[in-house]
C-alpha cells in the first residue's frame, strides 16, 4: 500500500528542510570515509510501523544498509534491538531523525490503532481512519493503521461518494464538518 513516489517525496523534502547544504557538524568531524554500526532500540512497548520508509531514507542517501529484526505490524517490547544500520557515518547521521520521526509517528498510529481494535474483538466492528489527516503524511499514515490491526476507509475524495449532515449556521459557514 505504500506509494514510494509519495514516500520519496516526503523523505527528501524532509531531507532538505533538515540539511539544505549539508551537515556542518558532521562534515567538519567526521571522516568522509568513517563506517558506524548502530542498534536501533525500542524505547517502548508499541506496534513497529515504517521499516521500508526507515530503509528507504539510507537507500536515498546511500551507502547505509538496515538490517530488520522485526517487521511492520510486530509486537516490540521496551530495550528490544529492532534493527541494525550499518554504513556511511555521514549519511546515517544526516537521515537518522528524518528516518526515526517517521517510523515514531508510523509506529505511533499503529500502536494505538492495535489498542483500540483489541478492544473490539469480540464484536463485528472495526477500527476504520479516515481521510482528514495531515496532509502529505496519508499514505503513510493508512498504512500504518492497517499495520496497528485497523482498516482504511475511502482514501482520497475520489474514491467513494459521501454525503453527511452538514448544517450552515447564521453566518453561512458549515458546522460539523
Amino acid at each position: 500500500m505504500l506509494n514510494f513516489l509519495i514516500v520519496d517525496n516526503i523523505i527528501k523534502e524532509g531531507l532538505k528542510e533538515d540539511a539544505p547544504f549539508g551537515d556542518i557538524t558532521t562534515d567538519s568531524i567526521i571522516s568522509p570515509t568513517s563506517i558506524c554500526k548502530v542498534n536501533l532500540i525500542a524505547k517502548e512497548d508499541g506496534i513497529i510501523c515504517g521499516f521500508p520508509v526507515f530503509k528507504r531514507v539510507f537507500e536515498l542517501l546511500g551507502n547505509v544498509k538496515v538490517e530488520a529484526f522485526k517487521k511492520d505490524g510486530d509486537t516490540v517490547f521496551k530495550g528490544e534491538k529492532i534493527a541494525l544500520v550499518t554504513g556511511n557515518t555521514r549519511n546515517v547521521l544526516i537521515g537518522e531523525r528524518i528516518a526515526l520521526n517517521l517510523m515514531q509517528r508510523m509506529s505511533g498510529i499503529a500502536t494505538i490503532t492495535k489498542a483500540y481494535a483489541d478492544k473490539i474483538v469480540s464484536t463485528n466492528a472495526k477500527v476504520v481512519d479516515t481521510r482528514k489527516i495531515t496532509p502529505l503524511y496519508r499514505n503513510l499514515d493508512k498504512y500504518s493503521v492497517l499495520c496497528g490491526g485497523g482498516a482504511n476507509h475511502r482514501f482520497s475524495l475520489s474514491d467513494s461518494v459521501l454525503i453527511k449532515d452538514n448544517h450552515i449556521d447564521a453566518a453561512g459557514g458549515i458546522v460539523n464538518a
